[in-house]
């Protein structure tokens, strides 16, 4: 008896797995010494717990196709005869359990690691984007700062209004195409922009050249905005106005001013 119980034979014979003429004879000594029945019993609860600590979150899906395999198998009866048939049932489905979590958690570990990959993937085909963007960007404005036809005019702060606020425009007359650096403008409220105007100095004739946003923009990140098919120059000047721009400038909220050179 000592030997079948260390022989490894009982848990051959708990999974299914103990060939069909052994059986018999094992199944004999089970019945005839409850030494023996007690340890079937130990395989069988160490396999439960096995397969119910390798278990990884399942779908109630794959739960009702499992009950569905192991429907009518029935646990090892404690008064009655043993059904030994349905005892190597489920420990067969139990068996069959712990190497579908396995295949579960497997597979839940390289889609993890594939979704690592198309995440780090995603980010570099981004940052390439950006830079690419960054270096066109970059690229446009060295071509206007070499230029000859374009001449560089500073945009002082209003002593006023915002007496540390600056702007540079680099303006091409010839073509009437003026590049403006807005950097040292600080940021305007959420429900107000900046609108650019070409001033005409005797009389005083302010025109419209349009508003820092995405339209204009060369660099939004390092704000540079370039307008074009402006009409004759004397004065470029800044003014806050309200989302959408203004017909005529809010001289209370001129931040900048500069004159073109004769």
């Amino acid at each position: 008896m000592e030997e079948l119980i260390t022989s490894g034979k009982l848990e051959l014979f708990v999974t299914g797995s103990l060939p069909l003429e052994e059986r018999d004879a094992v199944t004999a000594m089970i019945k005839k010494h409850p030494e023996v029945r007690r340890e079937v019993e130990k395989i069988e609860q160490t396999l439960l717990t096995l397969g119910a600590t390798v278990a990884p979150p399942i779908t109630a899906q794959i739960w009702t196709t499992i009950l569905k395999g192991i429907d009518g198998v029935k646990y090892l009866p404690k008064e009655q005869g043993t059904n030994w048939t349905a005892i190597t049932g489920w420990a067969a489905a139990v068996a069959c359990m712990i190497g579908l979590f396995w295949s579960l958690n497997e597979k839940n570990s390289i889609q993890n690691d594939f979704d690592i990959v198309n995440t780090k993937n995603v980010v570099l085909t981004e940052e390439k984007t950006n830079a690419n963007t960054a270096l066109k960007e970059t690229t446009v404005f060295l071509e206007i700062l070499k230029d000859k036809d374009y001449k560089s005019i500073a945009l002082p702060g209003n002593q006023a209004v915002s007496p540390d606020a600056f702007a540079t425009v680099y303006f091409n007359a010839k073509e009437g195409v003026a590049v403006i650096d807005a950097s040292g403008l600080p940021i305007p409220p959420a429900d107000k922009e900046y609108q650019v105007w070409s001033l005409i100095m005797d009389p005083l004739t302010p025109s419209s050249m349009g508003l820092f946003n995405k339209n204009t923009a060369i660099s939004s990140e390092n704000q540079v905005y370039k307008f074009e098919n402006l009409p004759e120059t004397q004065a470029f000047g800044i003014t806050l106005e309200p989302k959408g721009g203004s017909e005529s400038p809010n001289l209370a909220q001129l931040y900048t001013l500069g004159a073109v050179a004769p």
